[in-house]
């Protein structure tokens, strides 16, 4: 059934306003919905993308500090078991000899001398400056096994390569009431760092790392930490 222009003419008035219209989309609107749709895409893609830069960052950001953590509490483990801080670290050498490290801070305990350095990396698996540890070994427990050989052992890598200098000596060791705390070997414009309040054997730790992060741009962690000797 064909419909002629005068047979629709005399459809009533609320037929025709139903009479779908063949007009359609012209191409300029076509173009125009499809640019929007692109540019929508687009920033929900840079969205997503962001959003994985800033997991990435925060999941690296919390394993250096776990790392940190974990080497402070190593550090704090061997001043608990020493019997004095060197207020001068290399003036009686490492027993497993520095390879140009500045030895930063030095412990004598029941079992000897115990030296951390800083410096080069020994091998191309560790990223950055390193902190060494000469020193014996650790068992499956936590304690020192007894009679084992002193051993050079990469502690934590990924120092700053240049450190901020460290200010936060003299308040960390406030409980020296006035007491002159001694930056040991100058360690303050290292990465890690520690001060000596000689009358309570307290010592002030600070590690700085730097790494860089998933959008490229560096990022630093920095820790600080006070224990005793004894």
């Amino acid at each position: 059934m064909k419909w002629s222009a005068a047979r629709f003419s005399a459809l009533p008035r609320r037929c025709r306003l139903a009479w779908p219209s063949a007009a359609g989309f012209s191409l300029l609107e076509l173009l125009l919905a499809m640019g929007l749709g692109l540019l929508f895409c687009g920033v929900v893609i840079q969205a997503l993308l962001g959003e994985g830069q800033n997991a990435q960052r925060f999941s690296r950001l919390l394993r250096e500090r776990a790392n940190q953590d974990r080497a402070l509490a190593l550090i704090r483990a061997d001043l608990q078991r020493a019997t004095a801080v060197a207020p001068d670290p290399e003036r009686l050498g490492s027993v497993c000899g520095l390879a140009g490290r500045t030895a930063v801070l030095q412990l004598t305990t029941p079992e000897g001398l115990v030296t951390y350095s800083v410096g080069a990396a020994p091998s191309g698996i560790w990223q950055g400056r390193v902190l060494i540890r000469c020193g014996p070994a650790y068992g499956l427990h936590g304690q020192v096994a007894a009679g084992t050989a002193f051993q050079s052992r990469v502690v934590i890598d990924g120092l700053a390569a240049s450190a901020t200098p460290w200010q936060g000596c003299s308040s960390l060791l406030a409980a020296g009431q006035g007491a002159t705390a001694v930056d040991l070997n100058g360690s303050a414009r290292l990465p890690f760092s520690a001060c000596l309040d000689p009358g309570a054997q307290l010592v002030a730790l600070r590690l700085e790392q730097q790494f860089t992060a998933g959008s490229g741009s560096a990022q630093r962690i920095v820790s600080e930490a006070v224990a005793g000797a004894g």
